[in-house]
């Protein structure tokens, strides 16, 4: 594979490498030194890519591994960075619904750390970034039928989780 085809076909996946980085790994910088590592790793083994019917599936199982190596070696603190995924800076919310919004997020940011890889996994890829459940099966090894019932378990422990915290702050 020559440059201009690892361009063509990798570049355009880095997004959602980072974006996969950054749900496990929390951190700006450790996400974005990760997405680099799989594309070195990538540029690297350039010449087999070619055997790889998804080379997107096979770079987001990269860097999902690679970062759960991360995790482990360095026993990495999750820390979410602040609320980026929801933009409640607009103009036509009061500032009240505002900081409603933002402690909603936090709150969503919390119970989605709190389940178990594999769902918050699962549920990135495909309520996130919009994999079909055939992308999710290539990119984690599991069968189309286990995503769905951990796709499932992981929406019903979060609304579950969600109404159980705004149900405990409204009672006190």
């Amino acid at each position: 594979m020559d440059l201009h085809t690892f361009k063509q076909r990798i570049l355009p996946v880095q997004g959602r490498l980072f974006r996969v980085a950054q749900l496990f790994l929390r951190n700006r910088e450790e996400a974005e030194d990760a997405m680099q590592d799989v594309l070195l790793r990538l540029w690297t083994n350039r010449q087999q890519l070619e055997t790889y019917q998804s080379l997107e599936a096979l770079a987001v199982k990269m860097t999902k591994n690679l970062c759960l190596d991360r995790l482990k070696t360095h026993r990495h603190q999750k820390i979410a960075d602040g609320n980026d995924w929801l933009d409640v800076a607009a103009t036509d919310v009061s500032p009240y619904r505002q900081v409603e919004l933002a402690d909603s997020a936090g709150l969503m940011h919390r119970l989605m750390d709190a389940l178990p890889d594999p769902q918050k996994l699962v549920l990135h890829l495909r309520d996130v970034e919009e994999y079909s459940f055939e992308e999710i099966e290539e990119v984690t090894g599991y069968s189309v039928n286990n995503i769905r019932v951990m796709l499932s378990r992981a929406r019903q422990r979060l609304r579950d989780d969600y109404v159980k915290a705004n149900n405990y702050e409204a009672g006190h």
